[in-house]
């Protein structure tokens, strides 16, 4: 059986993670208090950041800012956004009418 955390995001239990996803505290912080499905959703946020940006994870700069923000969207606050990004819609249960004009 899987195990369930109380997760930060989503203020519910779900799948937690199968282990820390990085070393020390913060990653013992993440694996106790961050759900499985909220850690991959930040992984894919963080990915359009660093992509949009140009952020090179040498930087600690860049690195402060991605701790940032990774903290802001496990708490629901305001994130940065990748520019011009719309997120893909909802597959519809059914496939719109063509016939219909």
């Amino acid at each position: 059986m899987s195990r369930t955390v109380f997760c930060r995001k989503y203020q519910r239990e779900l799948e937690g993670l199968d282990e820390p996803p990085i070393p020390g505290a913060l990653g013992t912080e993440i694996f106790d208090n961050v759900s499985k499905q909220a850690w991959l959703e930040w992984q894919a946020h963080q990915t359009l950041i660093i992509n949009e940006r140009h952020l090179s994870l040498i930087d600690p700069e860049a690195r402060k800012f991605l701790r940032e923000q990774m903290e802001n969207f496990f708490s629901n606050q305001e994130i940065e956004q990748a520019e011009g990004y719309v997120p893909p819609e909802e597959t519809p249960d059914e496939p719109p009418d063509e016939g219909s004009s």
